[in-house]
C-alpha cells in the first residue's frame, strides 16, 4: 500500500511538473499571462543564473515553449532574402534546431534599439503557439502556417488576404494564434469572414463570421457564466463568440484610434479593455438571462491617464490588475495596481516603460523596456519589490516566459534563458 501511494504521489508530481514546464502560447497556457509555477524571490547581485544567451534579431515576438523546444519569430536571411522567420531552439541549451521563412514584411519604420527610442523597430510582432506536434504562426502579412515541431516541415498554410479577402492593418499583423480544443482562432478576414476558426490539424475553415476590422490585439479564450467563449478586441470594441459555432454572444462598443494592441482581461463577469492614443480604458459587466447576453458599461476613462495600456496587457489576481499602465512613457512609465471593478488605482511605481508582465505564484514578473527583469508582490496595499536584475541589451517590448523553473526573455538584439528555480 505504501509503495502504491508513493507511485501515485510521484505520478502526480510528474504530471504537475510537466504541465508547469510548458508555456505553449502567447501569454501562457491559460492565455492570461499567468503561470502556476513558483520562482526564486531572491536573486544574486549579478542576477539569476544565465543558462544560455544567443543573438536574436529584431521584432517583439515572445517565446512559445513546449516539449523542451522553444520557438520565436525573428528577422532572418532565408533563401537569399531577409524575412520574418520561425526559429526553433533547444530549450535546454539554446542550440538552433531549424529555421523556416515566413515571407518578407514591411520594414524601414524602425528607430534606435534602446529603450529611449520611440519607433517600433523592424521585425515580427506576433508570437508562435505550440499544440501537440505542431507549431503555429501568423505572419505580418496574415499568412497562417503550421509546422512539425521536430522537423520544421510545413503541415499546412492559409493566406487570409488571398483566401478570405483579408484586410491588414498599419504596422501589419501583431496578433498571435490562439489554439484551443483543436481550433485555431484568428482575425483579419474581409466582410462576412473577419473572424475565423481553422482546424488546427488541417487548416480547413471551421467557421467564419462578421464584418469587423482587426486590431493588433490577440483574442482571449475565457469562461463567463460557465460558458467558454472567445473574446475578440476589434476596431468596433469587444466581440464574444462561441468557439464551436462562431455564433456571436455579446458586443461592447469601445473606440479605436491608430492601434489597439493590449488584449482584454476577464475577471468573472467583468471584462476590462484599454488602448493608447488618448482612447483610455473601460470595463463591462456581462450578464446572461433567458439565453440572451448583455454587456453593460461599469466605467470608462478617456485619455492616457489614469488608465491606458499601449500594448502591455495587465495580469489579474484577486480582483486587481497589475501591469504597465502608460502611453509612450519610454523608460519611465509606471506599473500600477488597479481595482478591476472600479478602475481605482491603488498604487503606482515609475521607471518601467512599456514592457510586459506575467503573474507567477511568487509575484508579478516584469520585463521593462530597457532589459531589466523585476519581481514584485501582487498585492494592492503598496508596491513591494522582491528582486531586480539587468538581463538583456536592446529594446524589450516582449513578454517574458516562465517555463520549468526558467525565464525565457528577448530583446531586439538577444535572447536569454535564466534559471529561477526556488531554493
Amino acid at each position: 500500500m505504501k509503495l502504491l501511494s508513493l507511485r501515485i504521489a510521484l505520478a502526480v508530481a510528474a504530471a504537475l511538473a510537466g504541465s508547469a514546464a510548458d508555456w505553449a502560447a502567447y501569454r501562457g497556457p491559460n492565455h492570461d499571462g499567468t503561470s502556476s509555477e513558483r520562482i526564486a524571490t531572491s536573486w544574486p547581485v549579478s542576477g539569476p543564473k544565465v543558462l544560455w544567451k544567443v543573438p536574436s534579431q529584431a521584432g517583439f515576438s515572445s517565446f512559445a515553449v513546449g516539449d523542451e523546444r522553444c520557438f520565436v519569430q525573428e528577422l532572418r536571411e532565408v533563401d537569399g532574402a531577409v524575412q520574418e522567420s520561425l526559429v526553433a531552439r533547444s530549450a535546454k541549451d539554446g542550440k538552433e534546431l531549424w529555421v523556416r521563412g515566413l515571407g518578407t514584411m514591411k520594414t524601414g519604420d524602425g528607430g534606435d534599439d534602446g529603450a529611449g527610442g520611440n519607433k517600433g523597430g523592424d521585425g515580427p510582432r506576433s508570437s508562435p503557439a505550440v499544440a501537440g506536434k505542431l507549431v503555429y504562426t501568423v505572419s505580418a502579412k496574415l499568412v497562417v502556417r503550421a509546422f512539425d515541431v521536430a522537423s520544421g516541415k510545413e503541415a499546412w498554410k492559409r493566406d487570409l488576404v488571398k483566401e478570405h479577402a483579408g484586410r491588414n492593418i498599419s504596422w501589419q499583423n501583431a496578433q498571435s494564434p490562439v489554439v484551443e480544443d483543436g481550433r485555431l482562432f484568428v482575425a483579419g478576414g474581409g466582410p462576412g469572414e473577419s473572424l475565423l476558426a481553422l482546424d488546427a490539424k488541417t487548416g480547413a475553415t471551421l467557421w467564419k463570421i462578421g464584418d469587423e476590422k482587426m486590431t493588433h490585439a490577440t483574442a482571449v479564450p475565457a469562461k463567463i457564466h460557465g460558458v467558454r467563449q472567445i473574446v475578440w478586441f476589434v476596431q468596433s470594441g469587444l466581440v464574444s463568440t462561441d468557439p464551436a459555432s462562431g455564433r456571436e454572444l455579446w458586443k461592447f462598443a469601445f473606440p479605436y484610434k491608430v492601434s489597439t494592441a493590449a488584449s482584454p482581461v476577464v475577471s468573472g463577469d467583468i471584462v476590462y479593455c484599454s488602448a493608447g492614443y488618448g482612447v483610455g480604458a473601460a470595463a463591462a459587466r456581462i450578464t446572461k438571462a433567458d439565453g440572451n447576453w448583455t454587456a453593460t458599461e461599469i466605467y470608462r476613462f478617456a485619455g492616457n491617464k489614469p488608465l491606458a495600456n499601449h500594448w502591455s496587457t495587465p495580469v489579474l489576481k484577486d480582483g486587481h490588475l497589475y501591469g504597465m499602465f502608460q502611453f509612450k512613457e519610454y523608460g519611465s512609465g509606471p506599473v500600477k495596481a488597479v481595482d478591476i471593478a472600479t478602475g481605482a488605482v491603488k498604487w503606482e511605481k515609475g521607471g518601467f516603460g512599456p514592457g510586459h508582465v506575467v503573474l507567477t505564484r511568487s509575484g508579478v514578473l516584469a520585463l521593462d523596456d530597457d532589459g531589466e527583469l523585476v519581481l514584485f508582490e501582487a498585492q494592492p496595499g503598496a508596491y513591494k519589490e522582491l528582486a531586480r536584475a539587468k538581463v538583456l541589451e536592446g529594446k524589450c517590448w516582449t513578454t517574458p516566459v516562465v517555463s520549468g523553473g526558467r525565464v525565457f526573455a528577448r530583446s531586439t538584439k538577444e535572447a536569454v534563458c535564466l534559471e529561477v528555480t526556488p531554493r
